[in-house]
């Protein structure tokens, strides 16, 4: 065995580690809807707790069994299976965890692994495993992980194991380990782990607790006395140092698993010793050491959340904010004013004048007969608006939730089947304001309200999972963990039919019993024509999308280092106090370029309002381009690079359609309140 390599000085980590998935978002188990009604479950004696947040207590020599996540990295983004590389197995054999339908989609699958402790009882020193002499294959694949440098990311008690280091007087925090580290052109392999497991005592009071009932105390007895004889132990912390340690690997090859090691070791993380090598075996220990804390058990996470650069600026944040909100403010003010005074001067003309004034003058007043003309394709402006209220629904709905804390970090993969599930139910809404739409453009006949709604049911479904599909394809040929399994394309398809449709086909036939709006106006048999602009039209519609950009642009950033940097998002809070803002400029932006447009007699507004606030996807695009060019800039592949960019696609078209559809019934809304407000023959 070669002589230790000191490492002292050298990050073994990459600029980020990819937080371990299961906390990177955070949000609903199991279920979506149903699971919230365990949320109001109180437990006698124990309070209330959300789902997957429930404190585990362990007497002393308990069992606790750490689990392994995915293998991940920001380098490639493309997460692998841990037992795909040659690590010791559990003795029991490789077994699967529950799994929600989100942390599927996230690329999670979590396992058992064959590290076990014991509650408040220290060992050292325990062996795991030798494995058998390394391929030609299996060394490849281990050098590849380590230069693309692929994480271990371990689970106990459903805490990811976080790693400290120091570099220029600063502690730094991590979650999970490296693989192994290159010294010049040797790899070396951790091999030996030293755990540390933070526990705090869960002391069970005897004292009866009393409830007031008017005026009277009523005694009632302590649930806990009679559940639990004795106090038991949560862990609340959960962390790892990764040592190179070069074993005797003729003394342990007689070893059976969890058996002590003959010699002492000394983990040094400083130090390098595990050289890997073809043809040769390499041995696996541990060690855990309790150590009582004083975190209390609902502060566990906060370690995970203080993580750097995970921290938001605040002080930029609300800044930009108060700009934005400002000038919208005012431009709203200024329009509400100039509106008013232009129907105060209409409405005090007599007849004669306001015929004169028809003839002399030009402006908004001069399209009233063309101003609700049914634009053009207008079945795909009912599909689209249709499908940009169920994602908008979805958006508020799942970020409300999570600000109220329903969606907390240990609870992996919830945030995904949360927003998944309020998509499929919120299909009624979606083909409601569809068919209502399309009923209004027809002038109340609603003949074809089926073929709507079923578009409606199938548009952005069918895009998303085109794009799925075609990225999918890419993550089975590379034997990722992300890729998505035949049996969940299958039941994703039974939502899609036995759930979404369904659902928006119903919202279609309310839709289509409801009433349709009426229009204030009549509308010409021959369209008046358009008068030549200065400008394209179009040029102002899509620059109208800088104001909405500039709203998120901030919080979009951390969005984005939350998904690809693996930093813990949970500022859940502020986030829906963007989404409030981010509606209300998109209406203000898409109702002043409508007012524009009208003022120039140019009545084809239907589609610029929509586009007007929907432009802002284009930004946000360009961002995540600018994004991986110099946020991402380790990213390597063709394949990770298209991945990327397929999600961000996907994203942008989300948002294009939310942010369209409320730009567009916003101006419908004040076209609408305008004309109906001009006094006609």
């Amino acid at each position: 065995m070669p002589p230790p390599k000191k490492i002292l000085g050298k990050d073994t980590s990459p600029m980020c580690s990819r937080a371990e998935s299961g906390a990177k978002m955070g949000f609903f188990r199991g279920l979506g809807l149903w699971i919230l009604l365990s949320c109001l479950v109180i437990r006698p004696g124990d309070g209330f707790y959300l789902p997957g947040s429930y404190p585990h207590r362990h007497p002393v020599g308990s069992a606790l069994q750490v689990k392994v996540n995915s293998l991940t990295s920001i380098d490639t983004e493309m997460p692998f299976s841990y037992y795909s590389l040659p690590f010791c197995r559990p003795q029991e054999g490789i077994k699967d965890s529950a799994e929600n339908l989100g942390e599927l989609l996230m690329g999670d699958r979590i396992e058992n692994s064959p590290y076990r402790f014991k509650m408040f009882t220290n060992e050292s020193d325990i062996f795991t495993c030798r494995i058998a002499p390394l391929s030609a294959q299996d060394l490849g694949l281990l050098k590849k992980r380590i230069d693309e440098m692929y994480q271990i990311n371990l689970i106990l008690e459903n805490l990811p194991a976080i790693r400290y280091t120091k570099k220029d007087n600063y502690l730094l925090r991590w979650t999970g380990y490296p693989v192994g580290i290159r010294v010049g052109d040797s790899y070396f392999l951790f091999n030996h782990l030293k755990f540390t497991v933070l526990v705090h005592k869960y002391e069970e009071t005897n004292v009866a607790r009393v409830m007031g009932t008017g005026d009277a105390a009523e005694a009632m007895p302590d649930m806990n006395k009679a559940r639990s004889g004795s106090p038991g132990w949560t862990v609340v912390g959960f962390e790892v140092v990764p040592c190179s340690f070069g074993h005797d690997v003729d003394s342990a090859k007689n070893l059976k698993m969890y058996q002590k090691y003959p010699a002492k070791i000394n983990c040094d993380p400083t130090t390098v010793a595990m050289m890997i090598k073809e043809n040769q075996h390499i041995v696996f220990t541990y060690e855990v050491a309790f150590v009582e804390s004083d975190i209390r058990w609902p502060s566990r996470w906060d370690a995970y959340l203080k993580m750097e650069g995970a921290k938001v600026h605040w002080f930029s944040i609300l800044n930009s904010l108060m700009v934005i909100t400002f000038l919208a403010g005012i431009v709203f003010v200024i329009l509400l004013r100039t509106v008013r005074r232009d129907l105060t001067r209409y409405e005090e003309l007599d007849k004669e004048a306001q015929a004169q004034m028809n003839e002399e003058l030009s402006g908004w007043k001069l399209v009233v007969g063309d101003v609700f003309r049914a634009p053009r394709r207008p079945l795909l402006l009912c599909v689209m608006v249709g499908d940009g209220v169920q994602i908008l629904g979805m958006a508020v709905v799942t970020i409300l939730f999570a600000a109220l804390g329903f969606m907390s970090p240990a609870a992996r993969g919830t945030l995904i089947t949360g927003m998944l599930f309020f998509y499929l139910f919120l299909g009624i809404a979606a083909g409601y304001v569809a068919v209502r739409l399309w009923k209004t453009l027809k002038f109340g006949d609603h003949s074809g309200w089926m073929s709507v709604s079923w578009r409606v049911a199938c548009f952005f479904p069918g895009i998303a999972f085109f794009i799925l599909t075609t990225l999918n394809f890419l993550l089975w040929g590379s034997h990722s963990t992300g890729a998505i399994p035949i049996s969940l394309f299958v039941v994703l398809l039974l939502l899609w039919f036995c759930i979404s449709v369904p659902l928006t086909l119903v919202g279609g036939f309310l839709g289509a019993k409801a009433p349709h709006l009426e229009y204030p106006v009549r509308t010409n048999q021959i369209p008046r024509q358009v008068p030549p602009q200065k400008y394209p039209s179009w040029l102002l519609v899509i620059g109208a999308g800088t104001l909405p950009f500039g709203t998120l642009f901030i919080e979009l950033f951390f969005i984005m280092s939350s998904i690809w940097m693996g930093r813990v998002y949970y500022v859940f809070g502020f986030l829906f106090i963007v989404l409030i803002l981010l509606v209300v400029v998109c209406a203000e932006v898409s109702l002043v370029l409508t007012y524009m447009h009208l003022c120039v007699e140019d009545w084809k507004w239907w589609w610029k309002s929509f586009f007007s606030s929907g432009s802002v996807a284009i930004y946000i695009f360009l961002y995540s381009v600018n994004y991986l060019v110099s946020d991402l800039k380790s990213l390597s592949g063709p394949i990770s690079a298209t991945l990327y960019l397929g999600y961000s696609l996907l994203m942008v078209i989300a948002i294009m359609l939310a942010t369209g559809t409320i730009g567009f019934i916003s101006s419908f809304w004040f076209v609408h309140y305008l004309f109906s407000s001009v006094k006609l023959d």
